[in-house]
């Protein structure tokens, strides 16, 4: 059990959160949100002893281990992947390399012979006899291949270190789990793997994640870090929705009444309190306003940004054709010979595991590269906005806000285009931010008002929720349903693939292409149960001794 006894955190003059007291316990998974800056990835530093308190401690129940998702991709750059996965068990590690130190001595002594006992005791104890295949199971279970798992880290590209560093967070069945954004650079095969891992996992789990169908699923608890407070529910994110909307309206409505009852007590008062008979009564009536108060309301952190695309033109039925588009990129073909066409209603999820192919035909379809071969041609009536998931070419320039969004608006107007960028939460003085001082979620942001401002007909997006807090993926899932044009887009949010797609595309490892007019979750359903068949029919003619094919 890992617990909070009355900490504090002050950054300046600011407190995040004060006298902060919960009890996390084995069996739950605790989902922390919050608004950007709320605090939660700083609660999991406390939690995992990174970061001191203002006041306050953080207690474990002795002899159980933590395990925390590190976010430096650069850390085990010269180690073996393996390696960094089983480190995960620093003790477990720490025997294997002692253990190896001994046996490899020329000169092996009595009392080398004493020790390497005792540690392989302990390391029988400790199953380490399973570590290599355990931590293969977890690699190969995330979507990191053999051929991986005895090179150097620094051979991988940025998702795969992310996957190997969740690895070793999970190897070795750790006590308490600290999991800070999990499925940030997963592909949708691994966030379903390491939610059935987590469903499955009998200890204590605290998680970050702005992913709801994620938290959804795999959580028992919520931890609401809003009002200076961290407040904790039973169930998932939904009921954590309908309990503090139910709590916020409740209190609304014990405060109107509150008011109607002072108001009423005000008029008695007033109009009898000079009257000598009901002097007495009037008194009364004081006493009793003198002990109403209202609950008090704290201005919520939580902010929602409204997100609203509307297109300038109506999209006509011809939109876009194409025809056998290949592409290689850095040696490797990623697209190869597809063909699809999209319809005036179309709204399509391109999905699979290479992130390389989604970004390489988006870039395609919006101009920015050319195929190897093949055609592409857009209807007369369409108009493309794209969100790109790089946006460093976007933002490496010296304008501010403003001047940058009225570049992409017909009018030029700083009233009609600073409305634009209020709807996005940037108010005030926030216009003239340069935009080379933004951070993550600030830019996504821009480029949200940029599709807003373009009026364009056509939305492709690139993975538009990296960098979002939840209130403004709800916003994005709300504006991409309602968009009555044609949507193109990948994204790592099951809710909103699921509530937006009509159609699901997916891009397979050779660089082929699936085409599916369905919902997401019946396309997972029919493919898992595709699957099982596939199984069953491998097992079945490996039982009756027949070939398999």
């Amino acid at each position: 059990m890992i617990q909070t006894n009355n900490v504090t955190l002050r950054v300046g003059k600011k407190a995040l959160f004060e006298d902060v007291s919960i009890k996390f316990t084995p069996g739950n998974c605790y989902g922390v949100i919050g608004a950007n800056g709320a605090g939660k990835s700083t609660f999991l530093r406390i939690l995992s002893g990174q970061l001191e308190t203002t006041n306050g401690d953080v207690s474990i129940t002795p002899g159980e281990r933590l395990s925390f998702l590190e976010q430096d991709h650069f850390k085990y750059d010269e180690e073996i992947v393996l390696d960094v996965v089983m480190q995960g068990n620093a003790r477990l590690f720490e025997i294997m390399r002692e253990k190896d130190a001994i046996y490899a001595k020329e000169d092996f002594s009595d009392e080398d012979g004493i020790r390497a006992s005792e540690l392989e005791t302990e390391f029988a104890e400790m199953n380490g006899w399973e570590a290599e295949s355990d931590a293969e199971t977890l690699l190969n279970g995330l979507g990191i291949p053999d051929e991986y798992h005895r090179v150097q880290m620094k051979t991988l590209d940025g998702a795969l270190k992310v996957k190997v560093l969740l690895a070793r967070a999970l190897f070795g069945n750790p006590d308490i789990l600290l999991l800070d954004e999990p499925t940030n650079h997963l592909d949708l095969d691994a966030i379903d793997w390491l939610e059935e891992f987590l469903i499955n996992f009998e200890n204590t789990v605290i998680v970050v994640s702005h992913d709801r169908y994620f938290l959804n699923k795999v959580c028992t608890a919520i931890a609401d870090i809003d009002y200076g407070k961290i407040q904790l529910y039973a169930g998932n994110y939904d009921f954590w929705y309908e309990s503090s909307q139910l709590m916020i309206r409740q209190m609304k409505e014990a405060n109107k009444k509150k008011e109607e009852q002072i108001k009423e007590l005000k008029e008695f008062i007033a109009r009898f309190s000079a009257n000598a008979s009901k002097s007495k009564q009037a008194t009364s009536r004081k006493r009793a306003l003198e002990k109403i108060e209202l609950e008090t309301m704290k201005p919520s952190s939580r902010k929602y940004p409204y997100i609203d695309f509307r297109p300038d033109r109506e999209i006509g039925n011809e939109v876009l054709t194409v025809e056998g588009l290949t592409k290689t990129v850095n040696g490797v073909k990623v697209l190869d010979n597809i063909s699809f066409v999209v319809q005036h209603d179309d709204k399509i999820a391109f999905v699979g595991a290479n992130e390389q192919a989604k970004t390489a035909l988006f870039n395609i379809l919006a101009g920015l590269d050319e195929p190897d071969s093949g055609t592409y041609k857009w209807g007369v009536t369409t108009s493309l906005s794209y969100f790109e998931k790089d946006n460093t070419r976007e933002f490496d320039n010296d304008y501010t806000i403003t001047e940058w969004l009225t570049g992409y608006s017909e009018n030029k107007d700083t009233t009609y285009v600073r409305g634009f960028l209020g709807r996005m939460l940037f108010a005030g003085d926030d216009g003239v931010k340069r935009l080379k001082v933004l951070s993550g979620g600030e830019k996504v942001r821009c480029q949200l008002s940029k599709m807003m401002i373009s009026g364009a007909n056509v939305l492709i997006f690139d993975e538009p929720t990296n960098h979002l807090d939840m209130e403004a993926i709800t916003a994005l899932n709300t504006g991409m349903v309602k968009f009555p044009g044609v949507e193109l887009f990948a994204c790592r949010d099951h809710q909103i693939v699921q509530t937006t797609a009509n159609r699901i595309m997916e891009i397979l490892p050779d660089g082929s292409l699936i085409d599916k007019v369905t919902t997401y979750d019946e396309y997972l359903a029919a493919d898992a149960e595709a699957r099982k068949r596939t199984v069953y029919t491998f097992t079945e003619a490996a039982d009756t001794g027949m070939d398999v094919l």
